[in-house]
Parts: C-alpha cells; structure tokens; sequence
C-alpha cells in the first residue's frame, strides 16, 4: 500500500495504475517464493533454530502483537475482558457453557458491552444503529473475474517495482520458513519445498484474480493449534472468507461487533509465537533469541516515527533529524538496524548460537553472508543495488574475519554434549 501503491497512484493520479503495479509486484513475488522453495530446506538445514524462531517472535511482538495491545487499552472495558476470558479458556482450561469456544464468547461479550454503552448515550466501543442500517446497503454477489490484462499493465513500472518486489520476496520467503519451522515445533512438520511453492503459486493465482496483496504461510500455527484448530479450521476459514466477501456480509459484522474484542486474539498469538521461541530452543540460546528481536522492535519504531512524521506533515530534514538525536530518537539507526529485519535478525542470531556453542567457523560463514546480503540490499538498506550500506557491509566482514581468527589461532574448547533432558 505505502511503499507500492501509494507512490503510483501520487505519482500518476490514476488509482487504477497503482493497482496495477500492486498486482505486478505480487507477480514477482510469487516467483521468488516459488523459486525460494527450493532453497527452503538447506536454509532450515544449516541454520539453528533459535535464530529461526527467534525472527519469527520478533515479528509477532512487534507486528502482530503490539498494535492491538494499543487498541485494547484504548478501550480497556472491552479489550481486558475479552482478553481475560480468551487466557482464561486457552492457558486457564476454564470452561464455558456447553463448551462454546472462548473466541465467539469474546465476541458476544465485547458485542453486548459496546451496544449496552451505546444504548445508555456512551458510545464504548464505536458502535450505531446509524452504521449498521448503512452496513446492509452493501449486500449483493460479486463474482471475482480475472485480471489478467492489468496485470501485465503494471510491467511499465517494472523497475520500480523489483527495487522492492525482490527484497520483500526474500523477506516473505524467510518469514515463511521461520513459520514451517515453528510448526514443527510444535510437533507438525511439513515439507519446507512444497508449503512455500504453493505459497507462491496460489499468490500468483490470487494477482490473477486482483489480489494485489502477497499471501503468507500461517504464522501462529502453535497458536491455532491450542485452540483446537486443524486442517478443517483452515478449510472452513476459507470458505467462510470468501462467503463473506461474495454476499457483502464483512461491512455488517464489523458494523455488529467492535474490532477490539477480536483483536485480543492476535495478542494472544504473538504471546505464543514469542514464548516458542524460548521454550523449544535449548536455554543456552536464550541471548541469541533476544538479538533476534532486536532488529524488528527497530523496523517498529521506524514506522511510529514516520508515521508521526505523516500525521503531522513535518519533512524528515538534517535538521529534524538532529532535533530527534537530542530526544533520544537515534532515526537514522534505526533506519539500518530495521531494514530487511527478519533477515537481519535471522543472521545475528545464528551467529551468537554458533558463537555460544564454540563454532567459530559457522559464525564466521553467517557473518560474511550478512556482509554479502547488506552489500545488496536485502539487509539494512531500503533497496536491492550495489554497496547500498557500504560500511555496515564492510563491519560484517570485519566480524566474519575476526571470528575467522578466532577459530584459526585462539579456537575455544568444545561444548560438552549436552544431556537429552537439559532443554528448558
């Protein structure tokens, strides 16, 4: 939307261009994901899986979890008690009547609070009777057509679009793999070349279709599964998805219950995501994790901090920049430290995994294929190109022939092997 889309359509005037362009940029990616698969398994194979699932914890804190943490205390007598009686039923056991699911409880409860404060001239919760009537006109059956034509129309904007499409293709693909491995965490595994070139396929049948947003393999997949949820939840979540969208239903449900009772669910999926990362990974590892977060808290900040900016029209200047260091607000830090985050958090972790299990070696390898992704762009600079973040390129090699050093003329001694019950 803002890095694709919105540059287009300001750029043209034309609302239609710029869907277009999103439909080509969701074309591209679906072959890097498609490409990607294949690559998938090795990745899982040489890198540890604190790393792994250490990037995917940072993305569900910080993306995932955060925003509707800030809605809930926005509207805390809706957001707590729904919050409190989803922990309840899915980390207390406690039951509800004839076994009703604690997520269609949240959603009555936070429902009758919102129309019960609506109906005392409260407004708690941002429901009317004036938008739900407005809700019903959108009713009707739309059958999706393809749009192939548009698709191929966004090729004119073709080098804009792989400045980014690549990037976030990679960024998407390495998610994906953090998410494969997580669900075998979690005792389900899956074949890594199968789930992301279907991730890729059906993205590039959905840009067929108008998509103009990339898919994703499910993140949260431990989550889910704690609820209940099997191949059949997923199943029935599509057939539901697209029945709503067909009839025009979505604008009556969301104008019938307030967002901020379903949105506790999302927080309770971060929590699970983030608390997996510790527990399935051996406690030792436990720093590596917490680097892993790092780079996406900064990605977080980055985009308060522009968004701020855009509310308020201010121009990020040498000048404002200043203003911002004096207040703490070191922008331009985390500007690099941010980008490419799940990449950059995936390459420091795995390099303090090797280094607490004394094999320097395998950190030097993470740390010079760290060197080689910032040089290009994939990490720590806003676009793919040559020498777009020369010095901090140049720091991890740097890193990788310090640690090459190491391992050459001070080499530690080995870890003793761990006993089988030593896991946290």
């Amino acid at each position: 939307v803002f890095v694709i889309m919105l540059p287009i359509k300001l750029k043209t005037g034309d609302p239609i261009k710029a869907w277009e362009a999103g439909l080509t940029w969701v074309c591209i990616q679906s072959f890097v994901l498609m490409i990607g698969g294949f690559i998938g398994r090795w990745v899982r194979k040489v890198t540890p899986r604190a790393a792994l699932l250490g990037a995917l914890a940072g993305v569900s804190i910080t993306f995932i979890s955060m925003r509707p943490a800030l809605m809930m205390y926005l509207t805390p007598g809706i957001g707590l008690v729904c919050f409190v009686l989803l922990m309840a039923n899915w980390f207390g056991g406690v039951r509800f009547y004839r076994g009703l699911p604690a997520g269609l409880i949240a959603i009555i409860v936070g429902a009758i609070i919102a129309w019960g404060s609506t109906l005392f001239g409260l407004n708690y919760g941002g429901m009317s009777l004036a938008g739900l009537t407005e809700s019903f006109t959108h009713f009707g059956f739309r059958v999706p057509l393809p749009v192939i034509g548009h698709v191929f129309s966004g090729f004119e904007y073709l080098g804009v679009l792989l400045v980014t499409a690549i990037p976030f293709g990679i960024y998407d693909l390495v998610e994906a793999i953090d998410n494969v491995e997580s669900a075998a965490a979690a005792g389900d595994s899956f074949p890594t070349t199968r789930v992301l070139c279907a991730d890729g396929v059906i993205s590039f049948l959905g840009c067929l279709m108008g998509n103009p947003f990339i898919l994703a393999v499910y993140i949260g997949h431990p989550g889910w599964k704690a609820m209940g949820g099997r191949i059949g939840y997923s199943m029935a979540t599509g057939v539901m998805v697209i029945a709503l969208c067909w009839l025009g239903i979505v604008p009556v449900i969301l104008a019938l219950v307030p967002v901020v009772a379903i949105l506790p669910i999302l927080l309770y999926i971060g929590m699970l995501i983030g608390s997996q990362a510790f527990q399935e990974t051996p406690s030792r590892h436990a720093p590596a994790v917490i680097l892993a977060l790092v780079p996406n808290l900064a990605a977080w900040a980055v985009g308060m901090v522009k968004g701020t900016l855009n509310a308020t029209g201010a121009t990020l200047n040498d000048e404002l920049l200043g203003k911002l260091s004096n207040e703490g607000v070191l922008f331009h830090g985390l500007e690099v430290l941010g980008s490419g985050a799940v990449l950059a958090g995936l390459v420091l972790a795995a390099m303090t995994v090797f280094i607490i299990e004394r094999q320097l070696w395998r950190a030097a390898a993470f740390a010079a294929v760290g060197a080689t992704l910032t040089f290009l762009g994939f990490m720590h600079g806003e676009r793919i190109g040559f020498a777009e973040s020369p010095s901090v390129a140049a720091s991890y090699l740097l890193v990788a022939l310090t640690l090459a050093a190491l391992a050459k003329w001070a080499p530690p001694p080995p870890r003793p092997p761990e006993p089988a019950h030593a896991h946290s």
